[in-house]
């Protein structure tokens, strides 16, 4: 009997289009037709959580990749043109970003354990958070925030390959960063494989025609540049991680300035706008605010305005309102937007050091004048929230004093009583009161023409709109000595050491300005390396039949295999039209410019060794029978996981799940030679032939038409999906170490038994030995006795083993 135990088993309402194994977890995710991302565990295949589409992420998932460290799932979506990376824990959108084409496939790798390169930038990570203070957490509506800083994960650099239609590839460095935009490639993207040591790319590609079927191509792709930078590579991708990082929590901690922004607070200037449209009289709103303040008398109409419409009770959920509304606003912009810049200056001005160290980064692409010019636009970015704390300080000053003044005066056109601390009024507070009137009470027609409303009481909210527009009332700077001085001086007037300021500009479109200048800056080392990466070989493999064509594009072979210890890149594929029971197996070094002899084997899978090695059980009655491939994918270095079907003309068709050890196989003397003109399905004759014994590792799969296969090696388990792509079948497939202790429990019990029998006859026997002769019957029972207690030895030897 096989090792291979099945440990659950699902009928599924939708059509499953994807599934993989997490890297080293027991869990499996599973994306369907109805663009539901599923995750289950192998024990008895147990739902984790289901991510059902939305509006944000999109309906129509294309791919899953899981990160090397099993923490956290990218899938990618159609509709929406998106890479969303999902946290494996909680099912919570972590970070997704937009791609230029639907990704039709993905790949997460991690590079090789470099001690010394590890430790290096451990110490530079440590040396950031020593110079840094942790970022404070934003409010509870934005949880998933404290996420975003713990995205990078560990310190060793691993990357997403992301492909999709036109020859579009990038690669993001931990998934968040694009270190490469790729160029040259021909086809649809079916597979990625970037090997673990940077040095090669492979691709499997699909290129159509409107003559012929479509045709499947393997591109090599020499990523020498990663490999050979390494160390900088990884210190460079680090740093712009974290700026990415830092800019997703601005754009957050914006996000809840806007949420504690209140549209109440824009009730002063709409009752006033309302006010000067509706009354009878040619005086200014000012002048009768005023009269109100210098001799306590309004007019009939302002007095109508102040206890009819805006009442005092009003007035006091109005002041409540601001008051509250500012003091979140002021908070967040110095414990989140301040700190948050503090951190993206420091990462910024380290990335221009490394760009000034030529010799080391220049190769990466990075360029210190665009660098700069970002370091200028986030230094902008912080003088701006600078402004706007002190536009809310004052307007927290002038609010407070203003309503403290018009609700006295309210009290008493109501003849109510007024509290004694408040109706103290110095000469100082008339004049602040009257400053505040003259400045902010006058009627704009221009503004009304652009607002639809003649006053702008309210200064905060303008600057959290994200428009292009001017600022309705920018700060007067007439008074500001600094401004002065600069405006007079020759030298720094035009100095590049001091920031722009932007006056008239809102803080959301100097955010925008500066997420573009980072953008830049992001940017050129992405187009330098993927420039630098250059088709080292392609060769033609076959073509696809048009029987496949509604066929999920990521069930179908070739698939791609990495052996991070021989440094080899494997194309697993077959060509049923060509030779349906073989499976052929395509081996190149990762290093392109190291060739690799006997490249190519296809494995004959009915052979006169597929019988059964044990001589005691009969072989099954379709062991003469014929097979062809359905899937495979590589279970580890030496082990093909394969899906076989019975080639015999019956109804339903036997399928069988298989261990292929390749150890044998993948050694033979004969050479292909390759011409490269030709597909190889055209020069199939001189391809080495190898059998394989696969039988005493398969199983056969009753009442499940099997047709697809996921495994993970590491966790030794294997998930079956049916040909209507909703029945799944999950296996252990290395359960002989469990079956054995279960025989040696088997075994244990039946000695254990075999013990108490023996014990009972001779107790039977010593008794009858006593009636007859009671000295002999005791030297009996006395050897019985040494009798037993031997097997009781035996039995506590089995039991140790």
């Amino acid at each position: 009997m096989p090792a291979f135990r099945q440990v659950g088993e699902k009928q599924l309402p939708n059509p499953i289009l994807y599934m993989a194994w997490s890297p080293n977890r027991d869990l499996i995710a599973l994306a369907n037709t109805s663009g539901e991302l599923l995750l289950h565990r192998l024990a008895n295949f147990q739902r984790v959580w289901s991510l059902l589409p939305n509006e944000n992420t999109g309906k129509e998932i294309t791919s899953l990749a899981w990160r090397p460290d099993g923490k956290v799932l990218a899938f990618s979506v159609g509709d929406t043109k998106q890479v969303v990376l999902c946290d494996a824990e909680k099912a919570e959108i972590l970070h997704l970003f937009p791609v230029e084409y639907p990704a039709s496939c993905m790949h997460w790798m991690e590079v090789q354990d470099d001690s010394s390169t590890l430790s290096s930038f451990s110490e530079s990570e440590d040396e950031s958070s020593r110079f840094l203070p942790k970022l404070p957490s934003l409010p509870k509506s934005e949880e998933k925030s404290d996420e975003v800083t713990n995205l990078l994960g560990e310190v060793r650099l691993n990357i997403l390959v992301v492909g999709g239609p036109s020859g579009f590839v990038e690669l993001y460095a931990y998934g968040l960063y694009k270190i490469a935009t790729l160029s040259g490639i021909s086809g649809t993207c079916r597979s990625l494989g970037l090997s673990s040591d940077l040095k090669s790319l492979s691709v499997i590609t699909e290129i159509r025609s409107t003559e012929d079927n479509p045709e499947i191509h393997y591109i090599q792709l020499d990523t020498g540049l990663l490999s050979s930078c390494l160390p900088e590579l990884t210190k460079m991708a680090r740093k712009f991680t974290h700026i990415s990082t830092l800019l997703q929590y601005l754009r957050l901690s914006l996000t809840c300035m806007c949420e504690a922004w209140e549209d109440i607070l824009m009730q002063m200037d709409l009752r006033l706008t309302k006010f000067v449209q509706e009354k009878n009289t040619s005086t200014q709103v000012q002048d009768e605010f005023l009269e109100l303040l210098l001799w306590g008398h309004a007019s009939p109409e302002l007095q109508a305005l102040l206890m009819n419409q805006l009442t005092v009770k009003g007035l006091k959920m109005l002041g409540q309102s601001i008051d509250s509304s500012y003091s979140s606003i002021q908070k967040l912009v110095i414990s989140h937007l301040q700190s948050g810049s503090e951190a993206l200056l420091y990462h910024l001005s380290e990335v221009k050091g490394m760009a000034l160290w030529k010799q080391k980064f220049q190769p990466l692409g990075l360029d210190p004048a665009a660098i700069e010019d970002a370091i200028v636009a986030v230094g902008s970015f912080t003088l701006k929230a600078s402004e706007l704390l002190q536009v809310i300080d004052k307007s927290m000053k002038n609010f407070k004093a203003f309503f403290r003044w018009l609700y006295v005066a309210m009290l008493r056109m109501s003849e109510d009583n007024v509290p004694p601390e408040l109706n103290k009024m110095t000469q100082k507070d008339l004049a602040f009161v009257a400053d505040f009137l003259s400045e902010h009470f006058s009627a704009n027609e221009e503004l009304f023409d652009r607002k639809g409303k003649y006053f702008n009481v309210e200064r905060v909210g303008q600057y959290l709109k994200d428009e292009d527009e001017d600022l309705v009332s920018p700060p007067n700077m007439e008074g500001n000595q600094w401004v002065t001085f600069v405006k007079q001086s020759t030298y720094l007037k035009e100095s590049p050491l001091l920031f722009p300021t932007y006056p008239q500009k809102s803080l959301h479109f100097v955010k925008r300005m500066m997420e573009g200048s980072i953008d830049l800056c992001l940017q050129k080392p992405a187009e330098v390396i993927g420039h630098s990466i250059k088709q080292a070989v392609c060769l033609r493999l076959y073509t696809v039949p048009e029987s496949s064509e509604n066929t999920p594009r990521l069930f179908e072979l070739p698939s791609l295999w990495n052996d991070k210890k021989a440094g080899m890149h494997y194309v697993v594929f077959c060509m049923p039209e060509i030779s349906p029971s073989k499976i052929y197996i395509l081996r190149r070094a990762t290093d392109p410019n190291r060739s690799v002899a006997k490249g190519l084997v296809a494995l004959n899978l009915n052979t006169p060794l597929n019988s059964s090695i044990d001589d005691e059980t009969p072989a099954p009655a379709s062991a003469d029978s014929s097979y062809s491939c359905l899937d495979a994918r590589f279970y580890d270095n030496e082990t093909l996981t394969v899906v076989l079907r019975s080639l015999e003309d019956d109804e339903n068709k036997m399928r069988v799940l298989a261990q292929l050890h390749l150890n044998s196989a993948l050694s033979w003397d004969e050479e292909f030679t390759w011409d490269l003109t030709l597909r190889l399905e055209q020069q199939t004759e001189g391809i080495p032939v190898q059998g394989l014994t696969w039988r005493n590792q398969s199983r056969e799969m009753d009442n499940i038409k099997a047709q697809f296969v996921a495994v993970n090696g590491i966790r030794k388990v294997a998930c079956m999906l049916s040909a209507n792509l909703r029945h799944i079948r999950v296996f252990e497939m290395d359960a002989e170490e469990e079956e054995e202790e279960e025989e040696r429990a088997d075994e244990s019990q039946e000695m254990s038994l075999d013990q108490d029998r023996l014990e009972d006859t001779m107790t039977n026997q010593s008794d009858a030995g006593e009636g007859r002769d009671g000295v002999g019957g005791a030297e009996e029972a006395q050897v019985a006795g040494q009798g037993s207690g031997d097997i009781l030895d035996e039995t506590a030897g089995s039991d140790k083993l």
